[in-house]
């Protein structure tokens, strides 16, 4: 059997249309995985152990410290660290009682009904932070 030259024109046509439409489906799928994984990675806060020895290796082999100067960045951030956890802990009665003043001021404003459905909404997100492990939102919620 004899093809015409229209014939073949059209089945490479044909070939080469399948392959675009294979290709742009073989893009399509690689790039919702490769972008899905990063939104993964980008949910969860990074670990501060692993931060901290990132930073000290990349310390070490752009300035190509000593190990000298290594172990005393290493007692700069130990101090730091410190200090650090020692602001925080002063700060936490303050932003409690903030917070405490916050939800008195709405409570105050709310109807008896507004206020019951207030109250479980605190009892909610008070749920969350436990389940997260998390200090708190910012104002409110």
């Amino acid at each position: 059997m004899k093809l015409s030259r229209a014939a073949i024109a059209g089945y490479l046509a044909l070939v080469f249309l399948c392959g675009a439409v294979l290709g742009a489906f073989g893009f399509r799928l690689y790039t919702v995985s490769t972008v899905s994984a990063a939104r993964e990675s980008a949910k969860r806060p990074p670990n501060p152990e692993q931060v901290r020895k990132d930073i000290l290796a990349t310390m070490q082999s752009r300035l190509k410290l000593t190990d000298e100067q290594v172990a005393k960045v290493n007692l700069i951030m130990d101090d730091t660290r410190a200090r650090m956890r020692e602001v925080h802990d002063k700060s936490v009665p303050e932003i409690q009682e903030i917070r405490k003043e916050q939800t008195d001021k709405i409570r105050a404003l709310l109807s008896g009904e507004q206020r019951s459905t207030y109250e479980q909404m605190l009892k909610e997100r008070e749920q969350r932070q436990k389940e997260k492990g998390g200090h708190g939102g910012g104002p409110g919620f």
